[in-house]
Parts: C-alpha cells; structure tokens; sequence
C-alpha cells in the first residue's frame, strides 16, 4: 500500500512559488504503484473572481497531456489489429494526402512541394512527419499570415490545411501530428473521439472528470487561463479554448483534474494496468518508453516563434522520444531517472512517469507563457527535486 510521504517541501515550493507570482496557482499530485503519496494546491482559482482555492480536484486545461491519451487510444486499436502504424496516412483519413512540404517562400508566396516520402502513423504518433506548430516554427508562423489559414487552437477543421515543414522521417519536428492522429483513430473507430476515449480509457480507469466538454458544474470548478499584466500581477485571460470546436483535439482538447490523471500515469507505471482494469499490454507499455524515432533526437533546444505564448524550450542534448512520451537519457540528479517518460501542455502542466524509481507525479497551473525559464519552468523543477527529496 502506498503511504504518504513527508510533503512539506513540496508544499513549501508551491506555496512559494505562488507568493513569489511565478504562478498564478498551482495544484500537484504525486503516485507510486498503489496509491497517491503526495496531493497538495496554492493560490486561487481566479485572480480577482473566484477566491475558490486550487487543488488536486480542480479542473484545467491539460493542453498536450492530451497526446497520451489519444496515443494510448491509437495503441489499442493497434494492439486489436485495427490500426496499422506502418500504413500511410492518407489510407484512413484521405485528405492527409494534399498536405504537402513548406521549403521557404519566394517573397510572401509559400513554396511547397510534394513529400519524398508518405508519412505513416507512425510518423504521427512519434512527431516525426514534419508536422509542426507555429510557436516554436518562424517558418509556420509567416505561413499562416500569408495564408490565412489558422493554427489548431480555434478549432477550425481549416487548420489541417497547414504544411509540413520537413519531409516524413528527416527530423523530429513537434506538431499538430496527434491533432491528425485522432482523426485517425475516430476514422478506424466509426465514432468521436472523445467517445473512443470514454470507452477506452476514462470510463475504465475512473476519471469521471476528463472530458472535452465540460458541463456547467465543470467549468464552475475550473481555472482560466492567467496572463501578467505590465504590473506584474496575474489576471484571467478566459477560457482561451473554442467550447464548440469542428473536432476534438487529440492534440490539446482535453480538461482534467489531477486526481484522474494520475489514474492514467498510474496505469501506464503498472504496465498498462490500474485496480484490474487492463488498457494496454505490457509489452505496449514498453514499446511507449523506447526509442521510437531511431537515429533522430529531440531537439536540445526548440527557439521560440512566438514569445507570448511560450518561452524557448531548453531540454538538453541526446533525449529521444517513444509513443507519446520524451525519454529522457541519462539520470538528473536528484530528480528523474534514465528512460522516464514525460510530457507537458502549454498552459503549464506537466506529468512525468519514473519507472526505475516506481512514481509518476504532475502538476498544473493554466498560465502563459509556456515553460518560463525563472517562473513556470523553474517551479517544475523545484517541485521534481521536493519530490525526490521527499521519497
């Protein structure tokens, strides 16, 4: 049975980094195999409304913390031999085959041209199809003002009109890739996605609370998403998200609590399964934390194109990438182990899975921008180093 560890420092870092205004709020959430060890929240739901305080069962918009899941939704039509990951994209959703390789532009005019290759599933699945978004892609940035088309987050089905901006299976290029791989998986289920994701994963593990759509008592109970003012304090932006989008995001769509979605990195800590529910085999667990993309890397570092939205990523050289997961490839000391599997979404959650070390931990705030160097990403690691103190 899982005990509760001594949480303190980790309060304290919470605590701390709200007083400090690194963070609107934050709530974190710390598992092993049988049970939570650690819960614990700082600050208010909405700066200047809503003095509700936040915790563990407060909803936010988890953002690209919904890749997981709709990855692990992939993995098990994969493991039903529904889906096969080596066959071209085109083969379940047919207009994937007009989007073609951004190489520059001619003036204002963009130059596109055919992939060398087709982009597979599997290409989706591990950001390997050129696929990008335009906050950390200047090229994407100037296509879409020349264009007009939209990126993903007004949830317009116009989005998927952008290029790619490398050919399929040349280089690890962080994108909209699961936004399509969820139109793969709803065109193999001949259902949505967020019912695919009910049936599959939420309503097996529990988390009541998970949805795309959340009803009115779910948004009563929800953060907004903070921006500093040019004082320094934080004040609500809204909700940011489309309620109605043309499609659910498997990129970015899902609102959840820390509560449930520890429930998920539990079952994927315990190889697949939670309280007798089984949602993957083991051995497609482990094929999820390794190395998916062969001789390619995850970028050392990922510049910013569009600094109010995110700060550069810096995640140091030799990182790989499995389904769905950055692998990271030595130990941190005091933290992660070699071979943990984590991600993060970009109102400033982020979920790692240790596997060597037996926890999986998150925690939230809905802040921009992304991975601040001395706010938001200090506090993650703050709060990675309490944990590790703590076991």
């Amino acid at each position: 049975m899982a005990t509760h560890i001594d949480g303190s420092g980790i309060d304290r870092v919470l605590t701390d980094a709200v007083s400090d205004g690194a963070v609107p709020h934050v709530a974190a959430i710390v598992a092993d195999r049988d049970g939570v060890l650690y819960e614990g929240g700082a600050g208010i739901r909405i700066a200047g409304e809503s003095d509700d305080p936040v915790g563990t069962s407060t909803h936010f918009r988890i953002m690209s913390m919904t890749k997981m899941v709709c990855t692990v939704a992939a993995l098990q039509q994969k493991e039903r031999g529904e889906l096969d990951f080596d066959a071209p994209v085109e083969e379940y959703v047919p207009d994937f085959a007009d989007v073609k390789v951004l190489e520059g532009f001619d003036g204002d005019e963009p130059i596109l041209v055919e992939p060398r290759t087709k982009a597979t599933v599997h290409h989706l699945v591990t950001h390997t199809s050129g696929l990008g978004y335009w906050f950390w892609n200047d090229q994407l940035v100037k296509y879409e003002a020349a264009t007009g088309v939209p990126n993903v987050v007004p949830g317009s089905m116009a989005a998927f009109g952008a290029p790619m901006t490398a050919h399929p299976g040349e280089k690890y290029v962080y994108g909209i890739n699961t936004d399509w791989l969820g139109r793969v998986v709803e065109a193999v289920a001949g259902k949505k996605l967020d019912a695919v994701i009910d049936e599959g994963i939420a309503g097996p593990l529990g988390m009541s609370s998970t949805t795309f759509h959340p009803d009115q008592t779910q948004m009563d109970n929800a953060v907004t998403v903070h921006v500093k003012g040019e004082d320094g304090t934080w004040a609500s932006a809204g909700n940011i998200l489309n309620p109605e989008p043309d499609w659910w995001a498997g990129g970015h769509g899902l609102f959840s609590t820390p509560r449930d979605y520890i429930r998920f990195e539990q079952a994927l800590l315990r190889g697949g399964e939670l309280n007798g529910v089984r949602i993957l085999d083991e051995a497609t667990v482990d094929a999820a934390f390794t190395n998916q993309i062969g001789d390619l890397d995850f970028p050392a570092e990922i510049p910013t194109a569009d600094p109010p939205i995110t700060d550069t990523m810096y995640a140091g050289p030799g990182n790989k990438w499995g389904y769905g997961l950055l692998l990271n490839s030595h130990d941190i000391p005091g933290r992660r182990r070699a071979g943990t599997g984590s991600w993060a979404g970009l109102f400033n959650t982020h979920f790692f899975i240790d596997r060597t070390t037996g926890i999986c931990a998150s925690i939230y705030t809905n802040s921009l921008p992304f991975i601040t160097r001395h706010e938001a990403w200090k506090l993650y690691g703050d709060f990675e180093e309490a944990v590790y103190a703590a076991l």
